[in-house]
């Protein structure tokens, strides 16, 4: 059992994404193969939204700054935020 950090919800491992951290980027793990710290989120462009409004990535990767989350958002077809910088508009 893992813990999605969008949603917060327990979930099979199987049935959530990991996420890796390296080079101040955030990138799927679908092959769950990747080394280092790893952070599960559903497949759900709402649990990224959430994860992001609540930023949870320096939390999650024990890291300091932000960390650009761009290609998760590709992986789940959501929009980009680069940074935890505020998008306008």
């Amino acid at each position: 059992m893992r813990t999605c950090v969008g949603c917060r919800s327990r979930a099979a491992q199987s049935e959530l994404v990991r996420l890796v951290a390296g080079s101040g980027m955030v990138e799927p793990d679908p092959a769950r193969r990747r080394p280092g710290r790893g952070a599960y989120l559903h497949a759900d462009p709402r649990c990224w939204e959430s994860a992001e409004r609540r930023r949870v990535w320096p939390r999650a990767f024990r890291t300091a700054g932000g960390l650009d989350t761009s290609r998760v958002a590709a992986y789940l077809d959501a929009p980009p935020r680069v940074g935890g910088a505020r998008r306008s508009g």
